[in-house]
This record gives C-alpha cells, sequence and structure tokens, in this order.
C-alpha cells in the first residue's frame, strides 16, 4: 500500500492514535538524552528531552503530510533534518572537542521512528523505540564489556554464527551412510549446541571465577566442562591440603551440575528418555549434591579459597569438529553394533566412551532411541557412560590432588552409582 492510499484509508482517530505513539518514542528517547546531559547547563547541549521529543513529532507529521502530497517530501523532510542537525552537533563537537556521533545517530533514529509510527506497525515502531533507548542508557556496561572482551572470544563468536548460518545450511538434512545413522545436518546442528551450553559456563567462569568461592565456580565449571572443573580443583588441593575437604565438595557439585546436564540434552533431544534417565540420574546427583553440601557446610565456613578456572573458548573450530566427528563415529558404530551385538555391544561401546566425554555418546543414543535401539537401552547407554565418567574423575582427584581429596570423591562417586543403578534397576 503507498503511502497516499495508507493516509487516506486511516481514520482520524487511528491517526491520533499513531502520532500520541510517535511522541511517546520520542518522549522516551529525550528522557534518556536528557538524562545523560543533565550536567550540561543550559543551551551547551545540540538536543535534549523537549528536542527529541519534537523531532519524532516532526517525523510523524512529515509522513502525515506525504500521505497528502507525495513521498518525495518526506525524503525532503529527512534531508533537511539531517542536515540541520548534524551541522548544529557539529557546531557542539567543535566547542566541547567531543566526536561522538551517537547524538546525531540517535536524532536520525527518531525522526525515522516517528515516521514508522504513522505509517507502519506501531508494535515494531515502539518495541524499536525501547530498543533505541536501551542500547543508548547502556552506554558504560557496552563500553566495560568491550574492553573486557578478547579476541580468542571475538573469534569465537565469529566462529559460532558461521556454523550456525553458514555451514548448517548447506550441509545435507539426511543420512549419508548406508546404515542410515550419520546425518551430517543433525550431528552439526548438535555440536553447534553443546558448544553453546559450554559457552555459556564459560562466560560465568570468566564473570564468577576470581571472586565468588569454590561453589559458585564448581557450579559454573561445572556447566562448561566438569572435567576441566575436577583438573583444576584437584591441583588446587594438592597446593593446599587442609581445603582438600572443600575442594572435593567443590569436584562433586561440579559432576552434579553435569549429570543434570546430561538429563535436560538428553530428554530435549528424546522425551522418551525422560522417565528411563530421570530417576537414576537424579539418584545419582542428589547423592553428589548431598555429600558437597555436608562439605561446604562442615568445611567452608571462613574459607578464603577462590579458584582461578582457566578455561578456553568452546568456540575452537577444531574442538568443533573433533566434536562433530566423534558425534558421527560414536552414531555410526552405535547403530552397527546395535544391530549386530544388541544391547552388550551399545553398553560396551558407552563404557569406553564415558571414558573420554559424556556428551557425544548422550547426543548419539538419544537420536537412535526409537530408532534402532529402546528408550531403555538408550538410558542404559548414557547412564554407564556418566558412572564411568564419574570413576575417571575421582581416578584424576586422586593422581592431581591429595589422597583425602581422592578417598572423599571415590567414596560419594561410588554411593552416587550405587544409588543410580539401584533407581535404575526399579524405575527404569
Amino acid at each position: 500500500m503507498s503511502t497516499g492510499r495508507a493516509m487516506r484509508v486511516m481514520s482520524d482517530t487511528s491517526l491520533l492514535f499513531r502520532l500520541a505513539v510517535a511522541l511517546a518514542i520520542g518522549l522516551l528517547i529525550g528522557l534518556e538524552r536528557g538524562w545523560q546531559q543533565r550536567d550540561e547547563a543550559e543551551g551547551e547541549r545540540t538536543a535534549g528531552l523537549r528536542t527529541y521529543t519534537l523531532v519524532a513529532l516532526l517525523g510523524a507529521l512529515s509522513a502525515v503530510l506525504a500521505g497528502y502530497t507525495s513521498t518525495v517530501f518526506l525524503a525532503l523532510s529527512f534531508l533537511g533534518f539531517a542536515l540541520a542537525f548534524s551541522a548544529f552537533s557539529w557546531l557542539e563537537a567543535k566547542a566541547e572537542e567531543n566526536f561522538s556521533v551517537t547524538g546525531v545517530v540517535a536524532g536520525l533514529l527518531t525522526f525515522c521512528l516517528g515516521a514508522y509510527a504513522v505509517l507502519g506497525d506501531l508494535e515494531i515502531a515502539t518495541a524499536a523505540g525501547v530498543v533505541v533507548t536501551l542500547i543508548l542508557a547502556l552506554k558504560r556496561p557496552l563500553h566495560q564489556w568491550v574492553r573486557t572482551i578478547t579476541w580468542l572470544e571475538i573469534r569465537s563468536a565469529l566462529i559460532l554464527l558461521a556454523m550456525t548460518f553458514l555451514a548448517l545450511p548447506l550441509l545435507p538434512n539426511r543420512t549419508v551412510d548406508p546404515w542410515n545413522a550419520v546425518n551430517p545436518f543433525e550431528i552439526w546442528l548438535l555440536a553447534i549446541i553443546i558448544a553453546a551450553i559450554s559457552f555459556v559456563g564459560y562466560i560465568a567462569v570468566k564473570i564468577m571465577g576470581s571472586q565468588a568461592g569454590v561453589a559458585l565456580a564448581a557450579l559454573a565449571g561445572g556447566l562448561a566442562s566438569s572435567t576441566a572443573t575436577t583438573v583444576t580443583l584437584a591441583r588446587l588441593a594438592r597446593e593446599h591440603p587442609a581445603a582438600s575437604p572443600l575442594l572435593a565438595g567443590g569436584i562433586l557439585l561440579s559432576g552434579s551440575v553435569m549429570i543434570a546436564r546430561v538429563l535436560v540434552i538428553a530428554s530435549v533431544l528424546n522425551s522418551a528418555l525422560v522417565v528411563p534417565l530421570a530417576w537414576p540420574l537424579g539418584a545419582g546427583g542428589l547423592v553428589l549434591i548431598a555429600v558437597a553440601g555436608l562439605l561446604f557446610f562442615t568445611h567452608g565456613s571462613g574459607s578464603k579459597e577462590h579458584p582461578q578456572l582457566g578455561m578456553r573458548s568452546p568456540f575452537d573450530l577444531g574442538t568443533a569438529l573433533k566434536l562433530a566427528g566423534l558425534i558421527a563415529v560414536i552414531s555410526l558404530l552405535a547403530k552397527v553394533i546395535g544391530n549386530s551385538a544388541g544391547d552388550v555391544g551399545i553398553t560396551i561401546l558407552a563404557a569406553l566412551s564415558g571414558i573420554a566425554d559424556v556428551d557425544a555418546i548422550t547426543l548419539s543414543l538419544a537420536r537412535l532411541a526409537n530408532n534402532g535401539i529402546t528408550p531403555v537401552t538408550a538410558a542404559l547407554g548414557i547412564g554407564i557412560a556418566v558412572a564411568v565418567n564419574t570413576v575417571v574423575k575421582a581416578g584424576m582427584t586422586f593422581s592431581l590432588g591429595t589422597g583425602q581429596a581422592g578417598w572423599i570423591v571415590s567414596g560419594a562417586s561410588i554411593a552416587a552409582i550405587a544409588a543410580g543403578g539401584a533407581a535404575f534397576a526399579m524405575f527404569g
């Protein structure tokens, strides 16, 4: 619909409402701009609360008049405003030696939003006005974030975007092997999901790691990599033997987060796994949380241990390719072994996979459940992988940490595995 036709079918009530929305958008942006410049004397500001409000109204009325004349009127109005506003902003910048262009861009956006409130969708116009105001108001936090971000993190984000929006659409969304087990699109998507989940933990560790206590570091580290967290806390226990019980509690808490992550990922990928996995993983996780809580309660008072979890970004391209390859190999092996060796073969594969990683076997078996293997078999395999991985981390605590921390983690791990096995036998 052209601008002129849109204006002719618009009722007076609708037009007044749209003008009010435009006015509100200008007032919102002007309020933020005025607050930012509240310390400047009257007459020393190019634009403030009133100016931005009037700019939005100017854009709205220009759109109205364009409806009765021509769209060229709106274009000329915008051009004239842009030149005048930029000239005044240039004079202000020259006087104050301030070269920020944010005010000019905000003024141009305010004019455009005022015009769009008359011509376009009101919800979009309002939402855009709120977003503009929010970006302007978050100047200091955004600048602080830019100062702290590293090139590794920027590169990681770019790799994630490329993985998601460039590589993923190019992959075939069908199986490409004779056993109908390897779907490149699904495998790459799973690798992206795991990388994204791990990056959440990476950011949490970066924000909290140097200031938070063992419990918060363990929670954040467990979301990113419980194995890396175990290594870090075990080494810290060797350096500070007196804190071994507390740090063992952190290792157990990190393991419980890993269990919760496995349960969520498997359940999201295949809802049929919720019941057979919830009982054993829930029981094992509760044991780890209970022992960790007891250790924090009895040994955490007055502790000043703040571990540094030195972790690198999970969005390394090599890591993503290795994860995708591991998922593909395990998916293929699970399908072939499931067809030839049955449940026993799946169990052996899960145990071997759990030595190094639980994510790949979890994703593979969740995909194959109801499509080659039963949900119970898949749940059993995932549970075995988690159990083996838990035992491996207990061994890491022994070898890298202290004997006291190793015995605590081993005892709690055995109790958790026993509780999970009993729950699977009863309810799985």
